[in-house]
């Protein structure tokens, strides 16, 4: 009799576990919304990237995993523009990023229709954090059906007339502005080498080299032209541009040379 009780309560407790584990809008008894929770360690399943904001700009770059040698590397964007002067960087799932840069993009170019000016850095992360948040929403609109949470998290990067800006988002909605960030599943020691060697005084060009300095020493394949990308929105220009391949090529080469940091080499 007591093992029967003791499998009721224990198939009692499992069922209302599943209910709180699934539910997009119920809080469990501590708090928590778990499907958030799933959502942010989906960021890690993707590959490190890595924003910089300097005086002179904001540097964008990102690890690109190839699974394949007969995958061509252009195909594979992390970095994505979404206006003139605006780009960001994604760590997560692809597909769910694509959704939040086109609902973005749509938002930009509506601002500059009806006020006939830029949209602000900031007024584009929070459009996007609002979606991210209010994905239900969105999507009945759209007249297709959300379950979940987006897994993906953007640094957005851009200059605007308050100069350049640097700007997380998250699953949960939440955005912040940082002076150096990274994102993905090298976080943890990125963010300890950006915070070790990160200065407000460095140059685009030595924002540049110390991203792919990291980069170089958190992935866990060799760095090349081909698996990582590279991207800037510089100040005086305020406009998007994406580095080619043989440009970071000359980047890496310098790494070694690089000695103006002092980066210690660590295994994630």
């Amino acid at each position: 009799y007591q093992r029967r009780v003791h499998g009721i309560l224990f198939r009692k407790m499992m069922s209302e576990g599943n209910e709180y584990d699934e539910g997009v809008n119920t809080f469990s008894p501590e708090g928590r919304i778990h499907q958030l929770e799933y959502a942010m360690q989906a960021i890690k399943l993707g590959s490190t990237a890595l924003g910089i904001r300097t005086k002179e700009g904001v540097v964008l770059a990102a690890e690109r995993r190839l699974p394949s040698p007969l995958m061509i590397p252009s195909s594979l964007e992390k970095i994505i523009q979404i206006d003139t002067h605006v780009g960001c960087v994604l760590a997560g799932l692809v597909a769910d990023a694509r959704t939040l840069v086109d609902f973005a993009r749509v938002e930009s170019q509506n601002n500059r229709f009806t006020y006939n000016e830029p949209m602000s850095v900031l007024a584009i992360a929070e459009s996007i954090a609002d979606l991210a948040i209010d994905f239900g929403e969105y999507e009945k609109r759209k007249q297709r059906a959300m379950a979940r949470p987006y897994g993906v998290s953007l640094l957005i990067a851009g200059v605007d007339e308050n100069g350049p800006a640097l700007y997380q988002t998250d699953p949960s909605g939440n955005y912040m502005e940082w002076c150096a960030r990274a994102i993905g599943p090298a976080t943890e020691g990125a963010q300890s080498l950006l915070k070790d060697n990160y200065s407000a005084h460095m140059t685009l060009k030595e924002a540049e080299k110390l991203a792919l300095q990291i980069l170089k020493n958190v992935m866990e394949e060799k760095i090349n032209k081909l698996n990582v990308e590279l991207c800037v929105v510089r100040t005086e220009e305020a406009k998007f541009e994406s580095y080619k391949p043989e440009y970071v090529e000359e980047i890496i080469k310098t790494l070694i040379q690089f000695s103006s940091i002092n980066i210690i080499s660590i295994s994630i």
